[in-house]
């Protein structure tokens, strides 16, 4: 539990704000509401009386030390990331606590590593990007997948969604991604980054029961092409999406997530189905839940809890496969997440 510890979300009154500031209530830490509209602030905190409200802006490096003072750690909500990891890790950094973001930003996520790795291991600090839905997750069952092999051919992340309501905060950042590599598309080939102008394929990916097999578009394109390869030896990481939650995101009509539940879930169901090869030899790690947004969550406070209590496995800036024990980590969510790993 968190013992009553502070931790600072930036972004509180998000979509995915507010199931982070609901989890880390609910682990027994203390949230402090931040984020740039001071208005939203308070309105929610009027329906969590108790919790202390500091508005700050990236902008405003003073009102983030502000937000940041006494804080053990901050949970970043707030995209695009492109604007808000860098002012708010150099905020973390000045303040001596460990940080953690929600970014599904390929670039944003690039840029973290690129930008923080050298001074957060001098440091001592600990930055964990993507701790996410997607970066998060994915970097999870594959590195679980892995076990003990040190190396891997492939490695196949196929997210089966029922559907995809995004949020604005989700059209907003995509729109950022695209603008910045041009419109092109991004796969990781042969061991690095390739941008492509071409059109994605789409295939029949064989989902375990209960979704089955399901077309899908391959090589669309995640933030796991991030975290994956900045810790495992595996030169080919490709990700595929259900065709229906692809239309469902580009789709301009389509609205954000009705809640349907007392916890302000959406109906949206998914699978994660994550293939690792090697050889000839296949390994499998497969899990399922409800509501990305939501399950974000969980994910991003239990590596808050892992971090504050000792349970790491490395300094500076690292995903979620590396620096936390994963079978472990992926079990600890099991009031959220099903978890089935195959060798």
């Amino acid at each position: 539990m968190g013992s009553g510890q502070t931790v600072a979300v930036f972004g509180a009154y998000g979509h995915t704000g507010r199931f982070v500031v609901a989890e880390l209530r609910e682990r027994g830490f203390v949230p402090v509401l931040s984020g740039r509209d001071a208005g939203k602030l308070q309105a929610l905190a009027a329906s969590h009386p108790g919790l202390e409200v500091r508005p700050a802006s990236v902008g405003d490096p003073v009102s983030l030390d502000r937000a940041l003072a006494g804080a053990a750690a901050v949970i970043n909500c707030a995209g695009p990331f492109a604007t808000t990891a860098a002012p708010v890790i150099e905020a973390a950094l000045r303040a001596g606590i460990a940080y953690v973001d929600v970014a599904a930003e390929i670039e944003a996520n690039i840029d973290t590593f690129a930008h923080f790795t050298d001074r957060a291991r001098t440091a001592g600090a600990v930055i964990v990007p993507a701790m996410a839905f997607y970066g998060g997750l994915g970097d999870l069952l594959t590195t679980a997948a892995m076990g003990d092999w040190t190396a891997a051919d492939e490695a196949h992340i196929a997210y089966g969604l029922s559907g995809w309501q995004p949020t604005d905060g989700t059209r907003v950042a995509g729109a950022v991604s695209r603008q910045r590599r041009g419109g092109a598309r991004v796969v990781y080939r042969n061991g690095r980054l390739d941008y492509r102008q071409d059109d994605a394929t789409t295939l029949k990916w064989p989902f375990p029961d209960p979704m089955g097999p399901r077309e899908v578009i391959a090589e669309f394109t995640m933030a796991d092409v991030v975290t994956v390869p900045s810790h495992l030896s595996i030169p080919e990481v490709r990700t595929y999406m259900t065709v229906e939650a692809a239309r469902d995101l580009s789709a301009p009509d389509t609205s954000t997530p009705v809640p349907v539940d007392e916890r302000g879930r959406s109906a949206q169901t998914f699978l994660v189905d994550v293939v690792v090869r090697s050889g000839g030899d296949e390994r499998r790690a497969v899990a399922g839940g409800r509501d990305i947004y939501a399950v974000t969550a969980p994910l991003a406070v239990e590596a808050v809890h892992r971090i504050l209590t000792g349970q790491t496995r490395t300094v500076g800036v690292a995903s979620a496969g590396e620096i936390f024990d994963a079978p472990g980590f992926l079990r600890a969510l099991s009031s959220h997440i099903s978890l089935e790993l195959r060798s």
